[in-house]
């Protein structure tokens, strides 16, 4: 069987044009060389000025002599003052001052004080105010 030729169908020599996709890979990676190394110049720069900058917060509130260390109960020790004098960090360990914040809300609690006493706010135990709840529940179940 013969072949079939079609004079006017033939290959074509080239679908892409590799110089101009060359040229652009190159241009791609040279701006994003610069723009790396001016980030990172701009960054040593920031880190320069904000090395230098000493000025205070701008804030109204001052801050306290006692703010780098965490309030209770503390994971680690600290230094603590009482009565004037500056404890050993050592003797201020998490489970003293779990035991201690656990003290000071049992105490809350279970006693009677002032939360507010310039709007007369009070505390109760605990105790007195589930037993006022209760009767204030039953007197407004039987009218």
């Amino acid at each position: 069987m013969p072949e079939v030729v079609n004079p006017e169908t033939h290959h074509e020599q080239s679908d892409v044009n590799v110089r101009a996709v060359l040229l652009f890979v190159v241009i791609f990676i040279v701006f994003a060389a610069l723009t790396y190394l001016s980030i990172w110049i701009m960054f040593k720069q920031f880190a320069k000025m904000a090395r230098l900058t000493t000025t205070q917060p701008l804030t109204e509130m001052a801050r306290p002599a006692n703010a780098s260390v965490p309030q209770t109960p503390r994971l680690q020790p600290f230094p603590t003052e009482e009565g004037g004098k500056v404890g050993p960090p050592n003797t201020s360990t998490p489970v003293v001052d779990m035991q201690e914040m656990r003290a000071h809300e049992n105490q809350m609690l279970n006693t009677a004080g002032w939360v507010d006493q310039q709007h007369g706010i009070a505390r109760i135990p605990i105790e007195t105010a589930k037993q006022l709840a209760v009767q204030r529940l039953n007197a407004g179940a039987h009218p």
